[in-house]
């Protein structure tokens, strides 16, 4: 059941909107982030995860009610072609899969970003979990800050090429209201967290997906941003107030006269070390 007491099924449409390409809201990324790639005023385009948080504009419809020790546990992009400054992307919301993991619950949302004479620009797909049975006993957190620091340390992808320009950003309370907000919520305020089985603000997992697509931006420019894409597993907590890199390694291959570069991202915070592993590859003719 959702937050609205109605059965989560595939197939479900969970909205449409429409969404404005404007300068406003291109700046306010790019500011966000200290996103200055050139390709954006020299082509008249936008960051392709401009509107990376369309899949939660209605989360009553497809989040499960276990909201406790939720966590985005995977982020998938595929980048057709740009967004274009200026006009207007069509967005279709729809729930395309559901599976158990261990001993969480998977709801895998689907977002299409059309342009206004259909042509697909961009796709998301997001795997959001919920715990199976919610917790029992003293009240404990669901993730804590020492199992956390547990996890094993990762090596900047596995390509044989050179490593990518790195993109770091500290992730204050002030960036996760402005990636997050402006309501609260455990993102934003700590208090809210603590209600959802966390010690402390929990970053958005997205935004770690737009710190990789930073950098596969700037190594790869109009190829990323129409010919990307992009399977990145977030395998640990970053916590409000961290500061995280985001590093790349690539790979290349030829087929016929295309290119393509496979890079290996991952973003982590040091210290102590916070990552999300994931593949993408960016095309050039």
């Amino acid at each position: 059941m959702n937050l609205k007491g109605q059965p989560v099924r595939v197939g479900d449409l969970v909205h449409r909107a429409e969404r404005a390409i404007s300068p406003e809201a291109i700046a306010f990324y790019c500011d966000t982030f200290a996103d200055r790639n050139p390709v954006y005023a020299r082509d008249g385009v936008a960051p392709p995860l401009l509107f990376h948080s369309e899949v939660y504009a209605h989360i009553d419809r497809w989040y499960l009610r276990k909201l406790v020790g939720n966590l985005h546990a995977r982020q998938e992009w595929l980048l057709f072609a740009p967004l274009r400054a200026g006009s207007v992307a069509h967005t279709r919301s729809t729930v395309v899969e559901r599976y158990r993991k261990r001993d969480r619950d998977f709801v895998v949302n689907e977002v299409d970003f059309c342009d206004e004479g259909g042509r697909l620009l961009v796709r998301s797909r997001t795997h959001q979990s919920f715990l199976a049975d919610l917790p029992t006993g003293d009240g404990g957190y669901v993730v804590d800050r020492e199992s956390a620091e547990k996890k094993e340390r990762r090596a900047v992808g596995a390509g044989d090429g050179p490593e990518l320009e790195p993109v770091a950003l500290h992730v204050d309370l002030e960036t996760c209201q402005r990636f997050s907000g402006p309501v609260k919520n455990y993102h934003t305020d700590r208090d809210e967290a603590r209600k959802l089985g966390f010690p402390d603000v929990v970053v958005q997992g997205m935004l770690s997906t737009c710190l990789a697509s930073q950098v596969m931006g700037n190594a790869h420019g109009l190829g990323w941003l129409a010919g990307g894409r992009m399977d990145l597993k977030l395998v640990n907590v970053l916590w409000g107030g961290e500061r995280v890199r985001a590093r790349a390694r690539a790979a290349t291959t030829s087929s016929g006269s295309r290119r393509t570069t496979r890079s290996e991202p991952s973003s982590r915070s040091a210290p102590p070390q916070r990552w999300s592993d994931s593949a993408s590859t960016a095309s050039s003719a």
